[in-house]
């Protein structure tokens, strides 16, 4: 290990909510933390504090919570924060800044002027999860200046985290980012709490299924992450009714959509659809809670569609060794590999094919298991601090800076 350091985290969001871009913010820095590291983030008012990260909020609108995606509200809390990070930079002296989404970029340029480097953890596109979430329409006259704060925010870095080879290969490409400033860091989870079932798991399983209103004999395909069109969600309940319609197999499958927001919405999607007995929505679930959540299914979907972001969610399923239906993206491929059962994005009938398909193979067990094994190699939260660890020491070094 090397030598500790004083870091100064920058996530504007409202950390720490239940989902993937939190799930990587929180695993980095309680990785680095557990190396040695002292780490200060700074956050917005609102969210979740969760050990062993100490947080930093200003003391105003703690009650000011923020929607998951793009927002007008958002740009008043960077605002906010930023007197926060000027003062606890003169607090802590970091000998480095790690600046999570594009907003934590702009939060740290003025701490440039003292020679700090910048490490930027890039998990998509800013002006693509604009349009994701309508913030911005492909029309809007506006669409142009935020390209351009983009393409700026992007050459500010002295190194570029990228989960993906998909989004490094967009910065190196399209942004014009030098390669040696760009470093493949994949999304990772704790293998101890995912896990397979056990045969002791049993009985606490059976009441969860029982809290659920899920009879034993239903076969679970189990989606956690956030309820959005563009993660997939419409698509994946529009599925379920093709599923259905060609399930000849005994108890028909259920689904358990498992996240927020918009549970209403959805609710409402599979009442409309005929599907209320078949797709079962839970709400929020603690990130604490999931894998016991997980252990239940027989099969895992991520329905994301084509974007620049990562696919975290695949982490969890993959460390609980369920056999993985995947859009057949670049993000996912990554990932998964060969081992996956693979449709086309925003296609509900392949989508439902491939559901039949892995519920009914008699390998699908093995390609989980083989999934979790490919967790166990690469994919832990300690492997990632490590990676994480040697690109400041070497960023340090290139700036002939010593703890």
């Amino acid at each position: 290990m090397m030598a500790p350091l004083r870091i100064l985290a920058i996530a504007p969001t409202s950390f720490f909510a239940d989902y993937g871009c939190h799930v990587r913010i929180w695993g980095h820095l309680q990785a680095l933390i557990a190396r040695g590291h002292q780490v200060r983030l700074i956050t917005y008012p609102s969210g979740q504090d969760r050990t062993p990260i100490p947080a930093v909020r200003p003391p105003i609108l703690r009650r000011w919570g923020v929607q998951v995606g793009s927002s007008w509200k958002k740009i008043v809390l960077d605002a906010i924060l930023a007197p926060l990070v000027l003062k606890e930079a003169a607090r802590i002296r970091p000998h480095l800044i790690h600046a999570f989404l594009h907003e934590g970029v702009a939060l740290a340029l003025p701490l440039r002027v003292l020679g700090l480097p910048l490490v930027f953890d890039y998990q998509g596109s800013l002006t693509a999860e604009m349009l994701s979430h309508r913030f911005l329409s492909a029309r809007s006259p506006l669409l142009p200046f935020w390209q351009w704060l983009e393409h700026f925010l992007n050459r500010q870095p002295d190194l570029i985290l990228t989960s993906t080879p998909h989004a490094r290969e967009h910065l190196h490409q399209q942004e014009g980012i030098p390669t040696e400033r760009l470093l493949l860091l994949p999304d990772s989870v704790d293998p101890h709490a995912f896990r397979p079932r056990r045969p002791e798991d049993a009985p606490h399983l059976a009441q969860l299924r029982e809290a659920l209103h899920i009879p034993p004999d239903r076969p679970i395909i189990a989606y956690l992450g956030l309820l959005a069109t563009y993660q997939g969600v419409d698509t994946l309940i529009h599925a379920m009714r093709h599923l259905i319609a060609m399930w000849d197999r005994g108890a028909p499958p259920l689904l358990l959509l498992m996240g927020f927001p918009f549970v209403e919405r959805y609710r409402g999607l599979a009442h409309t659809l005929g599907l209320s007995s078949h797709v079962r929505l839970t709400g929020t679930v603690p990130y604490d809670q999931a894998p016991h959540y997980l252990r239940l299914a027989q099969v895992a979907v991520a329905p994301k569609r084509p974007v620049s972001e990562g696919a975290g969610k695949l982490l969890p399923y993959m460390a609980t060794g369920l056999p993985v239906v995947a859009t057949d993206t670049p993000a996912h491929r990554t990932y998964l590999h060969a081992d996956a059962y693979y449709c086309r994005p925003d296609d509900a009938q392949d989508m439902a094919r491939a559901l039949y398909q892995a519920l009914t193979d008699p390998d699908a067990p093995e390609r989980g298991a083989r999934l979790r094994q490919r967790v166990e190699a690469e994919y832990t939260w300690d492997h990632a601090g490590k990676l994480i660890e040697d690109a400041y020491a070497q960023l340090l070094r290139g700036r002939g800076i010593s703890p």
